[in-house]
């Protein structure tokens, strides 16, 4: 088990909430952007930031629906932004870093999963150039304000479809593979871990530290691409269609969906640490051979020679790097 992927036996689990990791925190002074945040769990999440008093700037693609789901939260600001579009992206870190001293916080939950096969304007494969290369764009473009935050915080959303197979460096758009919506996904939500390895690998020298983080299983609208009998298989919806909240099977409300992202984002059980896959408010265990769909985080997704070569391909198709 690689030395620095050791869980910290924090007592919390499944069940905690947001609410619960966040007792007694004060987060006044500090700025957040919070990518994903207008929606189901990411909106949890700017909930409970901006309710212990930070800033949380909240980019989202369609901003008129985006102010309805928000409406009624304190110092969110909403801005307009396509993570599929590298001149929004650059518009929207331009403005976070002339409007804030330092970037404290930068939480990337925004995402698009086992959707039918769509490209962005560069061909790229649509589920890895969201989760991935829109995110590597926008952290690379917010750099210099991360910087000057004292101890910055990078919290990317993985998840356990990671375990479904890694990612194919030489064919990461699906030219020569048949396009799987499912295996498009794991190789996505793989890159997420790979990059906040690679992330915290170029900042922890700087104080600005990365994790990733599996929140759990939580219906909502990343399911959108899913037929109602995909849905059912998963055995996350009751006889009527609700729902199910079930911790103990990774099927998660928002508020226990968020907690680890808080966790990762606030806890001092993580000061000096970076790099990990976290779960259930803790760091997670290495599984190498493991249930599909279970606990633990896969060997590849934390390889660290892997890390670097999805690093150097991530910058030469975005053009973006970090000094």
């Amino acid at each position: 088990m690689p030395s620095f992927q050791q869980p910290l036996e924090t007592g919390l689990g499944p069940f905690t909430t947001a609410e619960e990791v966040a007792n007694g925190l004060d987060l006044s002074g500090k700025t957040a952007v919070v990518t994903g945040g207008a929606s189901n769990l990411g909106r949890e999440t700017v909930r409970l930031l901006s309710s212990r008093g930070a800033r949380v700037v909240v980019p989202a693609r369609e901003p008129h629906a985006a102010c309805e789901t928000l409406s009624g939260l304190e110092n969110v600001e909403l801005l307009p932004m396509d993570l599929l579009d590298s001149a929004s992206i650059a518009g929207l870190a331009a403005h976070v870093i002339d409007s804030t001293p330092s970037l404290d916080l930068l939480i990337l939950s925004a995402g698009v999963m086992a959707s039918p096969l769509f490209r962005d304007a560069e061909g790229h494969e649509g589920q890895f150039a969201t989760n991935h290369l829109g995110h590597f764009r926008l952290t690379a473009a917010l750099w210099p304000a991360l910087l000057r935050a004292a101890g910055a915080r990078v919290v990317v959303l993985s998840s356990r479809a990671h375990q479904l197979g890694g990612l194919d460096l030489s064919d990461l758009d699906f030219r020569r593979r048949v396009y799987d919506k499912w295996l498009a996904y794991g190789q996505a939500k793989t890159a997420n871990v790979l990059f906040s390895v690679a992330l915290d690998a170029r900042g922890a020298a700087h104080d600005v530290r990365a994790f990733s983080v599996h929140p759990g299983s939580i219906l909502g609208p990343l399911a959108r691409h899913l037929t109602r009998e995909e849905i059912a298989q998963f055995g996350a919806v009751d006889a009527d269609g609700s729902a199910i909240v079930d911790p103990g099977r990774d099927l998660k409300s928002p508020q226990q969906g968020a907690a680890t992202t808080i966790w990762c984002a606030t806890s001092p059980a993580l000061d000096g640490i970076g790099g990990v896959y976290c779960e259930d408010c803790d760091i997670a265990a290495v599984v190498p051979d493991g249930q599909l769909g279970g606990p633990g985080v896969r060997p590849f997704a934390i390889d660290r020679a892997m890390a670097e070569a999805l690093w150097t391909e991530s910058v030469r198709l975005t053009g973006c790097d970090v000094p």
